[in-house]
């Protein structure tokens, strides 16, 4: 992950946003490009029926301007450097190219070509993020994204909880995560019973993550009820984990709409940073 993309704009998870893109770049020595985002032309403040999420908002002409300040302030604060020129090699430094803000389309196709989206979690008030960033990225980039909740962490990978569900989008997610799985000194693969997709089980998948030298345990927990992203978000606090690796959106997103699924329930309500892949 030696290059982030953060898709910079006024909202309250925007210094957590920064601290925890800072904490992945000190862990893999990245170069990351800050860029002002705003809503697609047309769009105004609404509710997305999905996630019952904020999904744009009123643009101010002005944003770019604060935007590229917020961005600069934090990374001198923190010690980062500005890239020198077109290095060619990533190190521990920061960029801003361009001058004028992008839509949020933007992000899906300047993502391509990062190892990593930062972005923070969605929320309902107008105040919080808005969704139509993170779905552009997750739908559009084929990249991974790391979905940051509006208190900054203190500590992202030590911990982790892989939610296995057997399917092919957290297999891509599980590869994404690979590197950041290395890293960690605790690796949970957590298997909700009745939340399963046709493939391999958590065993064979935490089977896997051992043999690419990720210090990895399989556990299935029974959901008694309950939502599995109910289960999941449980368990990660139960076991203290510091970031969530799983994939978006494995039910269409008309099934999610309709009776609800675990990409939905986390999205709304997630406290640690998840690292999310479509």
């Amino acid at each position: 992950m030696k290059t982030i993309l953060i898709p910079t704009e006024d909202h309250d998870a925007m210094p957590a946003v920064l601290e925890a893109a800072t904490m992945m770049a000190r862990m893999f020595d990245s170069y990351m490009e800050g860029f002002a985002v705003r809503p697609s032309a047309g769009t105004y403040v609404t509710v997305e029926p999905v996630s019952s999420l904020a999904i744009s908002g009123a643009y101010d002409g002005d944003a770019p301007r604060r935007a590229r300040s917020e961005f600069v302030e934090f990374m001198q604060r923190s010690g980062v450097g500005e890239a020198v020129g077109r290095q060619q090699t990533a190190s521990l430094s920061y960029g801003w190219p361009m001058a004028e803000a992008a839509d949020d389309i933007f992000i899906g196709s300047y993502g391509r070509v990062f190892d990593l989206i930062v972005l923070g979690r969605p929320g309902r008030a107008p105040e919080n993020p808005r969704m139509s960033p993170l779905e552009a990225a997750l739908f559009e980039s084929g990249k991974p994204v790391l979905i940051v909740p509006g208190q900054a962490p203190k500590i992202m990978g030590k911990n982790v909880l892989v939610a296995w569900n057997g399917s092919t989008e957290q297999a891509h997610t599980n590869s994404y995560a690979l590197d950041l799985l290395r890293r960690a000194e605790q690796v949970t693969v957590l298997t909700v019973e009745g939340s399963f997709t046709p493939g391999p089980t958590g065993e064979e998948a935490a089977r896997h993550l051992c043999r690419n030298g990720v210090k990895a345990r399989e556990l299935t927990v029974k959901p008694d009820g309950r939502n599995a992203g109910e289960v999941i978000l449980e368990q990660a606090a139960a076991l203290d984990c510091d970031l969530l690796v799983k994939s978006a959106y494995t039910q269409s997103r008309l099934r999610q709409m309709i009776f609800g699924g675990a990409t939905r329930h986390i999205l709304a309500n997630a406290s640690l940073p998840v690292l999310m892949a479509h």
